[in-house]
């Protein structure tokens, strides 16, 4: 999900790395799975989780009012409509579970055709996934912020050990014109891999101190 205007470039880099590529294999939801084990990939997104929990929080409390206000750095957003955004994306996610699980148990040509209508719809999309982020912050409170990432991190991970090996491998089509980071076909693995790519990326164009000041955290 990107904000009109957004540098695309660090998107593009490493496309290898995303996970979900749709490389065959029956025209069922599939069994795509990645060489680490199903206990590593789940304490892979269990252990991202709860990075992100924590840095959240920290961006969130540090950063000054004039701060939250200032302009982000390839976004049309300030830090403060930024990071509202950057929760989405966990948001979005903990939606989209129950519709990966479904397609998933289907032919995939449903899937695929489901992301081709969705894939129409991109403009009006990013319309509202732009002004949406706009009154975020606003709306919710910064508290209010928190205590939602919290809460739908936990579920995201509670939800990550209730699945089972074979419907962590399963997927379905996604739209690819609505997120750089969505793919044709991603896993369920992927998916909940996803929010936390969307995260690491918008975090980047945040102009905190926290981000960018001296002894900040530029690995992500």
């Amino acid at each position: 999900m990107e904000a009109r205007g957004i540098d695309r470039s660090d998107h593009d880099r490493g496309r290898s790395d995303r996970g979900g590529s749709d490389r065959g294999g029956s025209d069922r939801g599939g069994s795509h799975r990645s060489d680490l084990d199903d206990e590593d990939r789940r304490e892979s997104i269990e252990a991202e989780l709860r990075r992100v929990d924590e840095d959240f929080r920290h961006l969130l409390t540090t950063a000054s009012r004039s701060e939250l206000l200032s302009r982000s750095d390839g976004t049309r957003w300030t830090n403060e409509q930024l990071l509202f955004h950057m929760l989405f994306g966990y948001l979005l996610v903990r939606n989209l579970l129950g519709l990966v699980r479904g397609f998933s148990r289907l032919p995939r040509w449903t899937s695929r055709a489901f992301a081709t209508v969705l894939n129409s719809l991109w403009r009006p999309f990013h319309v509202v996934n732009y002004w949406g982020s706009l009154g975020g912050a606003r709306v919710l409170g910064h508290a209010r912020m928190e205590r939602l990432f919290d809460t739908t991190t936990a579920e995201l991970a509670r939800r990550l050990h209730a699945a089972t090996a074979d419907e962590l491998a399963r997927g379905m089509h996604f739209p690819t014109r609505w997120d750089p980071y969505f793919v044709d076909y991603m896993t369920l693995h992927a998916v909940l891999h996803y929010p936390t790519q969307h995260y690491d990326h918008h975090r980047r164009q945040l102009t905190l101190s926290a981000v960018r000041g001296p002894g900040a955290d530029r690995s992500r």
